[in-house]
């Protein structure tokens, strides 16, 4: 009998390789795995992870940068330094759904959400641009109210239209929940079940941890007399879905004479906003919404934001009030439902 030749035996091997190689399959997809990013943005950090087959952190970035050149107001050359400095520009994207957003939550907070409060915050210390050089008068924040309010303004054919020149718009009380839905939105387009995604404190959670758990987030706890001390969580919270912001009165302030004035203020009065609501934390069907709400709920106390909330078809608030040395927890009906 005739032995095989060499030439044979390494065909032979090669087709049984072949063959197991069709029955297995050829594996030739990356396999998932969670990545995390982070730095510095804004004046504040992010904080993403993600489950993906690749990491994302470039098309992360490049979103926060067209975000910038967007709504920043430290970027000299945005959109939003344009339009305040009454630059003819047309506005883009994400200028507009800042401003549809900031609409819809000036009606419905009564006016207690205004992205045109800029002069006033600048006027006590707070903002881009500080004006504050003496002891804010009665006549000098009624002298600034003249050119404050969202009906001062319309967007018209992609230009913002002011009945003022003196108007000046600050989407900070938006900005870092719009930025969580626009990373959010870059994450499901690659893909991403599994992420969170938190800026300065804003959140956009789906799905689950690198272990299989539901993303744990903490509400802090407002901290009046010990200033530096380390944080502490009043609740911490076990998510798969949800978009979430917070506002507190707590840690920027200032004090006018003996009065601790609140960086947050009222852009119907024009002065800080002085009542026992310390922090609010807001959900609702997109951070930039819950940004927004949350900032209103500080303006309006505890009884109108609920109120604000229950108009809200898609919100609820977690409100932490100061009751004389105690704190105490206010939420709307709907909080649990809408948390799970």
């Amino acid at each position: 009998m005739e032995r095989p030749s060499k030439q044979h035996l390494i065909g032979a091997l090669l087709g049984i390789g072949i063959a197991a190689l069709l029955i297995w399959g050829w594996d030739n997809d990356p396999k998932p795995d969670f990545y995390h990013n982070e730095g510095p943005v804004f004046g504040t950090y992010y904080n993403i992870r993600y489950e993906a087959t690749c990491d994302l952190e470039d098309s992360i970035r490049a979103a926060l940068t067209a975000f910038d050149n967007s709504l920043s107001l430290f970027n000299p050359h945005s959109v939003l330094s344009a339009v305040n400095a009454n630059r003819d520009t047309t506005t883009d994207a994400a200028f507009e759904t800042m401003w549809a957003e900031a609409e819809r939550v000036y009606s419905l907070s009564n006016g207690a959400f205004d992205i045109t409060v800029a002069p006033l915050v600048n006027a006590f210390g707070f903002g881009r641009k500080s004006d504050q050089d003496s002891a804010i008068s009665p006549q000098t924040i009624d002298s600034i109210l003249a050119f404050v309010g969202f009906d001062k303004v319309q967007l018209v054919e992609h230009r913002v239209i002011k009945t003022d020149p003196r108007v000046q718009i600050d989407g900070g009380a938006v900005a870092k929940g719009q930025a969580c839905d626009m990373i959010a939105e870059v994450l499901r387009a690659n893909g991403c079940e599994n992420y969170l995604v938190e800026i300065g404190g804003e959140i956009v959670a789906k799905g689950h941890n690198n272990k299989g758990e539901p993303w744990h987030i903490g509400i802090t706890k407002p901290n009046l007399n010990n200033e530096g001390a380390q944080e502490e969580l009043q609740e911490i919270l076990e998510v798969s879905d949800i978009c979430m912001a917070t506002s507190g009165n707590y840690r920027n302030f200032y004090y006018d004479g003996t009065e601790r004035r609140s960086h947050t203020i009222d852009p119907r009065t024009g002065w800080p906003v002085q009542h026992s609501v310390l922090s609010a934390t807001v959900v609702s069907s997109t951070c930039m919404r819950a940004d927004a709400m949350a900032t209103a709920c500080m303006v309006l106390g505890a009884e109108e934001a609920l109120e604000m909330i229950a108009r809200a078809d898609d919100a609820a608030c977690y409100l932490i009030v100061a009751e004389k040395d105690s704190l105490t927890v206010i939420s709307s009906p709907n909080w649990e439902k809408m948390i799970k």
